[in-house]
């Protein structure tokens, strides 16, 4: 007597309830559906998840988007994973396409956390063998898990819009601050060596966290500049940098970001800080009430469907990236 069986792999993919319109667009891309599955909470608010599929054997996309209320998604997702893990999948990759707790990714002053690492270690623990995340707040967050990590770039997608949209011959790119001008870098590459600038702050040292004065640094001056950031958030600091760049002659000010997390005040600052066109992609949900007229929003769903084909065939993620990722 003998035995024969079907150990082909299965591509499943799962949505996590914070952003289900961006699984569906995913599935959408690579010709499949999201798996069914049953989440609820329970009055005191507790998760509960239980997939209507079996998963045994399967090479698992769990794709998760966290933002507010942020605690609640990230403790979907863990429970998740673990039903996932409990239900025999074979390999279980997590899409987070927003990582939540990056900005804490280091110890400012004594007696703080390392939240980036916890989300990590968080992770790993529920039964994640791989996580597929965008535009990190700082790269060192992928040696904080200890697997593959697939840092994917919203940069292709953004500046595509902007060679478009505006042109490459006049314009400047302009980081909000010092610590992300190798990223401007970056997009000055993309778009055949436009000038690069940034926004200098300065500092009271007898004022924490208090910014006393700004300047330009760069040539700014009558060109359209592209104001980039990984996320807004209340958009102060983008709000103001429109502001500075206006003063110090720029002509229009386009801002571009990756994630939207628009917490309020954000929507009112953009809408009136005089900036052209704010473009964003939609690793978030962005709610009808958080638009705005000059709001671009583009999708994702394309580069994580890409990824995930990648990944589940043993390709390359870094080939999406013309060899520099």
């Amino acid at each position: 007597m003998t035995w024969t069986t079907d150990n082909q792999k299965a591509l499943m993919l799962f949505s996590g309830r914070a952003h289900p319109e961006l699984a569906e667009a995913v599935a959408d891309e690579l010709g499949i559906k999201v798996t069914p599955q049953t989440a609820r909470d329970f009055a005191n608010g507790e998760t509960f998840v239980r997939y209507e599929e079996s998963v045994r054997g399967s090479d698992a996309f769990v794709l998760q988007s966290c933002p507010f209320p942020l605690n609640q998604w990230v403790m979907e997702a863990l429970i998740m994973i673990d039903a996932l893990k409990r239900g025999s999948a074979k390999r279980i990759s997590v899409i987070l396409p927003f990582y939540p707790y990056a900005r804490q990714d280091k110890k400012h002053r004594g007696r703080e956390p390392i939240s980036a690492r916890l989300i990590a270690d968080l992770l790993q623990t529920a039964g994640a063998d791989r996580i597929i995340t965008v535009d990190l707040h700082t790269d060192q967050i992928q040696g904080f898990f200890d697997g593959p990590v697939d840092h994917m770039h919203a940069l292709g997608q953004l500046s595509d819009y902007v060679r478009q949209s505006y042109g490459t011959d006049n314009i400047a790119i302009v980081s909000p601050d010092s610590g992300r001008v190798r990223v401007a870098e970056k997009w000055a590459d993309a778009l055949d060596g436009a000038p690069v600038a940034f926004i200098h702050k300065t500092r009271d040292p007898m004022v924490a966290n208090q910014v006393v004065a700004h300047r330009v640094v760069g040539e700014v001056e009558g060109r359209t500049c592209v104001l980039i950031d990984d996320m807004i958030d209340t958009g102060g600091t983008i709000a103001g940098a429109v502001s500075k760049l206006k003063d110090a002659g720029a002509g229009d000010v386009v801002i571009a970001t990756t994630h939207a997390v628009f917490s309020d005040p954000a929507t009112e600052r953009l809408a009136n800080c005089g900036a052209k066109e704010v473009i964003a992609t939609d690793t978030l949900p962005i709610p009808p009430e958080k638009r705005f007229d000059n709001l671009t929003v583009l999708s994702i769903a394309p580069l994580l469907a890409q990824t995930i084909r990648e990944v589940f065939e043993n390709g390359s993620v870094t080939s999406l990236f013309d060899g520099i990722a």
